[in-house]
């Protein structure tokens, strides 16, 4: 496992896709809300979690996550995760963050959401 994170972002027309390696702990989720947030702030409100680089969100990275949720909802935008640990997607089904953000198998299905 890798012991610090890093995520690599890119945009894809109004789409971004973040995409994480590592543990996201208070770090991670930290890093995560930022580049979310540089993002939101110019106006973008579609988004792509690309969890395939994480095996492991502690209740402290979930925070986060809710956070860009909540502000997301806010401005009509919309949360899509992909690539999911089957013990995370089990965790934030059972969080209920699937309420109000989505799951995809593809990034391409992802985007296709947005639609």
């Amino acid at each position: 496992m890798l012991t610090e994170f890093d995520l690599k972002t890119e945009q894809n027309n109004n789409c971004v896709i973040i995409n994480t390696f590592g543990y996201i702990n208070n770090e991670g989720g930290q890093k995560i809300v930022d580049e979310f947030s540089e993002y939101h702030q110019n106006g973008l409100n579609y988004f792509v979690l690309n969890l395939e680089g994480t095996k492991i969100v502690n209740s402290i990275g979930i925070s986060f996550l809710i956070e860009m949720i909540e502000k997301l909802n806010d401005s009509n935008g919309k949360l899509v995760f992909i690539n999911l640990d089957p013990t995370i997607e089990k965790t934030f089904t059972i969080m209920g963050l699937f309420q109000f953000a989505e799951k995809a198998s593809s990034v391409e299905e992802a985007i296709n959401s947005f639609n």
